[in-house]
């Protein structure tokens, strides 16, 4: 492979050497002789016409920022995954697209701004805004006794002109976890999968938020074949096709009958956790060679 091709790793201030978990891509992708730099996707003094790709990692400061950051994408000649997906991904309401193509998801319910929501009288809750990365302003509530807590989130996010979501807390998390089905392109550039990783919960005890990103328990997991149907599902429900990507997560866990939910499906900036599975960084990069 030539070295004059360019490839830019999208990442944000916080993490100017991209993330952890990516540098093994990095490493990969220049052991193929590929220029590789880590770039800021709001730096403007960036010229993205001089990559041959551009690959989005790690701009995490973006939710603040939503729409500069899809119009950002929209600018760049040679992105992946595509701006079109980036638009619809960084929004949560996808899952309601998904959810009416027929995908078994968790149940969400929406409310936007100017509307008001009323807890229902019992069970665990957690309460989100549909735009946002890792778990930033995630709540989880035990009703009644934390309804007024629950609202109040909620009122939080739709003053702040946000949409919220609210969805059940599914106890499988306290105990198998979730399930994320890593998706890389094959020689032929059909999506296929990787490797896949469990996921511990990610919430503390009801009421008292988020653990931080840093303290997220990892381990290697092999899909289900249950697993691997609903994350094909998925994909192939994706607007556009599946062809077009080059990396996707599917997230999901157990529902109340033992059968996989659609939790999120992950194509904008996911954790690929490729340090967890021998040659994840090597499929990518190959991957990422077929797009040059």
């Amino acid at each position: 492979m030539s070295s004059e091709f360019r490839v830019a790793l999208v990442t944000c201030a916080t993490f100017p050497d991209l993330w952890d978990d990516d540098h093994p891509l990095r490493d990969a992708l220049r052991e193929r002789g590929v220029i590789v730099e880590a770039v800021r996707w709001d730096d403007a003094d960036a010229d993205w016409s001089r990559y041959d790709l551009t690959v989005i990692r790690s701009p995490w400061d973006y939710v603040a920022r939503r729409d500069a950051f899809v119009d950002w994408a929209r600018r760049v000649p040679r992105l992946a995954n595509p701006a079109d997906i980036i638009a619809w991904n960084t929004d949560k309401r996808y899952l309601s697209d998904l959810a009416a193509a027929g995908i078994p998801a968790i149940p969400t319910e929406f409310i936007g701004p100017g509307e008001t929501w009323t807890a229902p009288a019992e069970g665990e809750w957690v309460v989100k805004p549909t735009i946002s990365a890792g778990s930033q302003d995630t709540g989880r509530y035990t009703l009644p006794a934390q309804s007024a807590l629950a609202e109040a989130h909620v009122a939080r996010l739709t003053t702040a002109g946000r949409t919220a979501m609210i969805q059940p807390y599914l106890a499988a998390v306290d105990t198998a976890g979730e399930t994320a089905v890593l998706c890389t392109p094959d020689a032929a550039g059909e999506l296929t999968f990787s490797h896949g990783i469990r996921k511990g919960a990610m919430l503390n005890a009801p009421g008292e938020g988020a653990k931080d990103a840093g303290d997220e328990n990892i381990s290697p997991r092999t899909p289900s074949p249950a697993e691997l149907d609903l994350a094909a599902r998925v994909l192939a429900a994706v607007p556009g096709g599946a062809k077009r990507l080059l990396y996707a997560r599917v997230d999901m866990i157990p529902g109340p009958d033992g059968s996989p939910l659609l939790i999120e499906l992950e194509l904008t900036e996911p954790s690929l956790f490729l340090r967890t599975a021998p040659g994840a960084a090597a499929r990518l990069a190959d991957a990422i060679l077929t797009r040059l």
